[in-house]
């Protein structure tokens, strides 16, 4: 019988074993939780620092993930960006706590009304509504998990991508007095709402200019929001991205630097 060495081929199944290796681990270093409250449980994954000494401080981060990566396996939501914190490299350079909450189908991050029959998205952002159940309980979560005494209350940090980006936007509004700095990459949200964090969160914004999921003018309201409300972001935009513009934002060599180099006191 011939054998056929088919090189592609190969290097897909290559890949897929990459892919699920790396899986793997970040499934080893994210633990499975849920935080119960009354009748409602959120399912969330969380890191824990190497060698963690519950008598030393810690920097928190909270990440908040898109529409697809929603459901009730408490997995999905560690596709994109668990890999970031859990590589052995950043693991040693950035000692942290690291918290993925999964928003379940039939919920969203943010209070907002979209309409999936055009493209981009169409989005509303009203002001002065109450939150989602799910941005609730996270917010509930927070603040449970910050009471602890080996958290780090003056570094605390926020970060999300598309839905999870307009969640990120919308905790700073619900929550200005917590985080020491955000991160967005291809989200939306209310300039509007800006003034109550712009001056006191730093944020680095990120978006591809070829969104055709989420407009990319969604960050650029929202970076001129904060500008007039005077703050100073950095803005991103990947001239070549489409809606996965958050593989250009975690290769980005500064982002977890600059992310850890924050403290909500300190001047920037």
């Amino acid at each position: 019988m011939k054998t056929i060495f088919n090189p592609q081929l190969l290097l897909t199944c290559f890949l897929t074993l990459v892919t699920a290796y790396a899986s793997l681990g970040q499934n080893e270093v994210f633990a499975k939780e849920q935080f119960i409250t009354n009748s409602d449980t959120l399912n969330y994954r969380i890191m824990l620092p190497k060698d963690f000494d519950a008598s030393k401080v810690y920097p928190l981060v909270l990440f908040l993930h898109g529409a697809g990566e929603r459901g009730s396996d408490n997995q999905s939501q560690l596709t994109h960006g668990s890999a970031l914190f859990a590589s052995e490299d950043n693991r040693e350079a950035f000692p942290a706590i690291v918290i993925f909450p999964q928003c379940p189908k039939e919920d969203y991050w943010s209070s907002a009304t979209v309409d999936r029959s055009t493209k981009p998205i169409s989005l509303n952002f009203p002001l002065n509504i109450e939150p989602t159940k799910s941005l609730s309980l996270v917010m509930e979560l927070l603040e449970e998990v910050s009471d602890k005494a080996y958290v780090d209350t003056t570094r605390i940090y926020v970060g999300g991508l598309s839905m999870g980006g307009m969640g990120t936007f919308e905790i700073l509004y619900r929550r200005p007095n917590t985080f020491a700095a955000a991160i967005t990459i291809c989200g939306a949200g209310n300039p509007e709402a800006t003034a109550s964090y712009a001056k006191t969160t730093p944020l680095w914004v990120f978006h591809g200019a070829n969104d055709d999921v989420v407009n990319p003018l969604g960050s650029v309201d929202m970076v001129s929001g904060i500008l007039k409300n005077g703050g100073k972001p950095n803005f991103t935009l990947f001239a070549k991205d489409n809606h996965n513009s958050w593989d250009s934002a975690f290769a980005e060599p500064g982002l977890l630097t600059w992310l850890f180099s924050n403290t909500k006191n300190s001047k920037q």
